[in-house]
């Protein structure tokens, strides 16, 4: 097992998917605030652009939510100005508008999805994804030592979408790639729908701020773009350092990469991949 940094946060949408194709969250344009109980939605959405935020937002990383999560301030994730002084006095975006990528604001989803739940999120993983694709045991899903909450009487953490202030994922890469084969059938495993495909398609759809990116952690291959080498169909979770799970549908292929130095790199790898299979066949 290793530390796989942002691909945690695909894992994370994917629970909040299965929230969606039950129900419990009704529609992913229904604002946040409405699924927490009253005390913490005035502290967290009580503003007036706060309250705006909507599921897809915070999926899309497009919320520009402001405030702070578990002692982080929204701007300490790759603060914007010149100097210290200035981080706070950020420039503010409609939600929606803007796409910024930002840890604090990924943790407030995974907050969000604990209260759909009521349950803690590595658990619904474990019972509800990786048992079912046959994942080990070995992967720990971690949050922060203060990001403790009370559901039902009961303390439950809250964990991170990534590892920008610790936490995360720490998993296997036999276990990644399951987790990546589960969606390159569809969200099926053997005679069993454990994803919806409905999900899948709108995690696989860009939104307006930013062409190349779906719900987090789905990066897209919009026009080859990111990834010449590839596919413009195929899809990247992907994690610093980097840690990457790439899904190819056109050439029925799923790759982990771990710490590989860089994206000319892994496009340059996953090139030589594709022509080898293509060459074989």
């Amino acid at each position: 097992t290793d530390m796989t940094h942002s691909v945690t946060k695909t894992f994370l949408t994917t629970v909040g998917g299965l929230a969606w194709q039950r129900g419990m969250i009704r529609h992913v344009n229904n604002r946040v605030s409405g699924y927490f109980p009253t005390a913490e939605r005035e502290e967290l959405f009580g503003s007036e652009h706060n309250a705006k935020v909507t599921w897809n937002h915070l999926l899309r990383q497009t919320s520009d939510w402001s405030g702070t999560l578990w002692g982080v301030p929204d701007w300490a994730d790759r603060p914007v100005g010149a100097t210290p002084a200035d981080y706070p006095n950020r420039p503010m975006h409609e939600p929606g508008a803007f796409f910024k990528y930002n840890d604090v604001r990924v943790n407030l989803l995974a907050l969000a999805a604990l209260h759909v739940w009521r349950r803690p999120l590595p658990q619904v993983l474990r019972e509800e994804i990786m048992e079912p694709i046959g994942a080990s045991s070995t992967w720990r899903w971690h949050g922060y030592e203060n990001s403790w909450v009370m559901i039902d009487g009961q303390r439950m953490q809250s964990v991170s979408g990534g590892g920008h202030f610790g936490g995360g994922m720490f998993i296997n890469a036999h276990d990644l790639a399951r987790f990546g084969y589960l969606f390159l059938r569809g969200g099926r495993w053997g005679d069993r729908q454990i994803v919806s495909k409905e999900w899948i398609d709108l995690a696989r759809t860009p939104g307006p701020a930013n062409d190349t990116y779906g719900f987090a952690n789905w990066y897209l291959n919009t026009g080859r773009k990111p990834l010449p080498e590839t596919p413009e169909s195929s899809v990247v979770f992907r994690g610093s350092g980097q840690n990457v799970v790439f899904i190819d549908w056109e050439h029925d292929l799923v790759v982990v990469v771990r710490w590989i130095k860089n994206n000319e790199a892994l496009d340059n790898f996953l090139g030589q991949v594709i022509a080898a299979l293509v060459k074989r066949r």
